[in-house]
């Protein structure tokens, strides 16, 4: 007789590590197949934003940088295209995030240019194009053990959450959505994934919550 979904879980083994043949195998083969090829048919793309983001950043540069905890909470470098200033208040804080939002930026981030450069991290191996978002590491201490089962994947550019509401639903939302795909990750889902997606930047829905510029700050309760 084979095991239950319960005895999985009671050995610590969800049901995305049970059945991980595409996730582990044939996702990656695509990953580094897809990435590559758009790194090479974007670069022109890639090239007229860099130039127009540097000019508009000046000193400040035209990447982003961050820490982001990536599969199994291991901590890599995201790279974005930087689409806000360094610029700050009397006092040295850096100003509300919808002030420093660039006029070059603003539509750099309304059509999800800002995130192509991640390709590079996805042709490295430390995201996939279809994956729950990699966000803050000081997030990772506020997860729940339910939460926490979305760093079983790798991160990904785009995911089912982002196709779901993106910044527009809550952090808690978003998490419940992450696991749902991660256990239910097939190739038929990522497919969805891309549909959806392309369906979302068109019409640029779920880009902000309401009043802000980017996603609301995770406090373990939201």
């Amino acid at each position: 007789m084979g095991r239950s979904t319960d005895d999985w879980h009671a050995k610590g083994m969800s049901i995305s590590q049970k059945k991980g043949f595409y996730r582990d195998y044939v996702k990656r083969g695509f990953d580094v197949v897809l990435s590559f090829s758009a790194l090479v048919l974007l670069s022109p793309i890639l090239l007229a934003v860099y130039i127009l983001l540097r000019i508009a950043n000046g000193e400040e540069g035209a990447f982003f940088f961050q820490e982001r905890p990536g599969m199994n909470e291991r901590i890599f470098r995201i790279v974005k295209f930087k689409t806000m200033n360094d610029r700050r208040d009397a006092d040295g804080h850096l100003l509300p995030d919808a002030e420093r939002l660039t006029r070059v930026g603003r539509f750099v981030r309304s059509t999800s240019i800002d995130e192509l450069p991640q390709l590079w991290n996805v042709l490295c191996g430390d995201m996939s194009l279809i994956g729950p978002r990699p966000l803050l590491p000081q997030y990772l201490p506020l997860y729940n053990k339910e939460q926490a089962r979305r760093h079983e994947v790798r991160p990904g550019i785009t995911g089912w959450a982002q196709c779901h509401g993106r910044n527009a639903i809550s952090c808690t939302e978003k998490f419940r959505l992450d696991v749902w795909y991660v256990d239910h990750l097939t190739l038929w889902v990522d497919m969805q994934v891309i549909l959806l997606t392309i369906k979302k930047v068109l019409v640029r829905e779920g880009i902000s919550e309401a009043g802000q510029a980017t996603m609301e700050a995770f406090n373990g309760t939201n």
